[in-house]
């Protein structure tokens, strides 16, 4: 059966047995893998009913997961096959594992000069108009916080990390450095670090002062939520928790930005995916989450979890060729993870930096120790990585100036002048070098998206709030034809066959404004109908129509 099949109507799919669960064991790591029990995650009509549910057969509940109705549980299996003819249990999934989106660098000569991002996007540009991201707080769920000076004050030279909450043990803290892996502190430099050019203060010069910043943000407030542990791996639960108290803190501490530089392969359509449905409510509780791609490219259809949501901004990443001052040269780096989804949806949404990316990171954190070879001689504690995890934390630091600048800024109207302002790679005859598919609306600009007008052309026909609630869910019009090429319905041209020439650059134009007028955006309901033609049916992959490899997953009904 035809997963995309026209006017038919979902019926959801509560698991049946004990080998459908077995069947969907992607890694040992960290869920449903051992003799010692099962890590799963139970969904009734609200957590305290999951919470009964699980100790009603003897289970242990692991997590309180509010934000979507159900709990983390650590089961027998004979207490799961109980749990399973239980009627209250809306869903049982897997606690996946998960891991960070971040590479080791893969340059032969890791001592390169330290540049600044922030030129390359024209947030120097915003900065030098007093738009630092003072006031607006960025979340990173990632490995965690390390104490240093660039990150523990803002651009301001004041305290700016006001919140650390642990995600895997459940418990909250300050000024606690629990970063054993590196990538969290790589991320968050990347994103908002304070050090500066500045003639008066190596890193932080006095309010006010002339000087090119190393981060986005520089004057963001930070919230570290640890998910992830010292080898860069979590479970769904960990960040599903994180995710739950950051949208519970929001305005305690004026969290408008939820930054996810982490990416696994989906297990079911996007709406059914427990994580991605925890990623729907922070972005209808008013967070712009910014998601990365993944590095599983440069194939199509390759945009992992939670950047296959189509509602959030999905980032992946280019490469200045160590050049970057001559965009002329930059090109799309081959691992980043390309559209469209499985539901249709292009993306990424954009892309920003992401090769050889200098960034603070601990000596002693894991990625530091298996690779110090990757820190730059020269400047201390800027070590190099390579990533759409860095590429993300640039577009969330830009996030934050607009809201800095606009705070009344709603996130699909932060989405939409993101996608506006974002300059396309094109080749010399003004066409994408390209495909939407895999940079999106093109390369973010920090100062077009600030001082941009656009409203209006991001997340159009898609209702979050029946999606959420499972009355309706939707998909994009990308579709692919007889020849393998894929392309967007109603929209001439632009088929992508697997991808243009990575090694050539192509310049970042201006003027081709294409996200607004090209309507990918504008979802579909399922019930209206957007047939893929070849009928990409899980079952080429994830089986989800078999019910062999996703728990809980959607089918259509005959």
């Amino acid at each position: 059966m035809n997963a995309f099949t026209q006017g038919r109507k979902l019926v959801i799919l509560i698991l049946v047995g004990l080998l459908t669960v077995l069947g969907a064991i992607a890694s040992p790591a960290g869920s449903l893998s051992n003799s010692m029990g099962l890590d799963i995650i139970v969904q009734s009509v609200d957590m305290a009913s999951a919470a009964t549910l699980v100790r009603s057969v003897g289970g242990d509940v692991t997590h309180q997961l509010g934000i979507i109705n159900a709990v983390g549980a650590h089961l027998t299996a004979a207490q799961l096959a109980a749990l399973e003819q239980k009627p209250a249990v809306r869903r049982i999934y897997e606690n996946h594992p998960i891991q960070v989106a971040s590479t080791d660098s893969d340059v032969q000569d890791p001592l390169r000069e330290l540049t600044y991002k922030g030129v390359q996007i024209d947030a120097d540009r915003v900065h030098a108009k007093g738009i630092t991201g003072d006031g607006v707080a960025i979340a990173f769920i990632d490995t965690g916080y390390y104490i240093v000076d660039e990150l523990n004050r803002g651009a301001d030279g004041q305290n700016r990390i006001v919140a650390q909450y642990n995600a895997i043990k459940g418990v909250e803290g300050l000024w606690i450095e629990d970063d054993e892996n590196g990538h969290g502190a790589h991320v968050m430099s990347a994103a908002a670090s304070s050090y500066s050019t500045s003639p008066y203060n190596e890193l932080q010069p006095p309010s006010g002062s002339p000087g090119t910043y190393h981060g986005i943000a520089p004057g963001a407030d930070l919230v570290s939520v640890k998910a992830f542990d010292a080898n860069g791996r979590g479970t769904y639960a960990d960040i599903i928790r994180g995710i739950d108290w950051v949208v519970a803190h929001k305005n305690i501490y004026n969290i408008r930005v939820l930054n996810c530089s982490f990416s696994s392969v989906p297990h079911s359509h996007y709406w059914d995916d427990p994580l991605n449905q925890a990623v729907m409510r922070a972005w209808r509780a008013g967070i712009v989450v910014v998601a990365a791609a993944g590095n599983g490219g440069p194939d199509p259809m390759t945009v992992g979890v939670p950047g296959n949501v189509p509602y959030v901004v999905t980032v992946g990443a280019i490469s200045d060729n160590y050049t970057p001052q001559d965009p002329g040269d930059d090109v799309l780096t081959s691992f980043s993870a390309a559209g469209p989804t499985y539901e249709g949806f292009v993306k990424p949404e954009m892309v920003a930096p992401g090769g050889h990316i200098m960034a603070t990171m601990s000596h002693q954190s894991q990625i530091a120790k298996d690779h110090p070879e990757f820190f730059n001689g020269t400047y201390g504690n800027f070590f190099e990585m390579t990533g759409t995890s860095q590429a993300t934390a640039l577009v969330s630091g830009v996030a934050a100036l607009m809201f800095q600048a606009d705070p009344t800024l709603t996130p699909d109207d932060a989405k939409c002048n993101l996608m506006a302002s974002a300059h396309p790679a094109v080749d010399s005859d003004g066409e994408l070098a390209y495909s939407v598919f895999q940079q999106g609306a093109g390369m973010v600009n920090a100062y077009d998206a600030v001082y941009g007008t656009a409203g209006g052309c991001a997340n159009q026909g898609l209702n979050i709030d029946r999606d959420i609630s499972g009355e309706e869910h939707y998909g994009g019009r990308a579709n692919q034809d007889k020849d393998g090429g894929y392309y967007i319905i109603g929209l001439d041209g632009y088929v992508w066959s697997e991808g243009y020439v990575w090694s050539e650059g192509y310049a970042w134009s201006e003027g081709y404004a294409w996200s607004e007028g090209y309507a990918w955006s504008e979802g579909y309901a399922w019930s209206e109908g957007y047939a893929w033609s070849e009928g990409y049916a899980w079952s080429e992959g994830y089986a989800w129509s078999e019910a062999a490899a996703a728990i809980g997953a959607w089918v259509p009904q005959e």
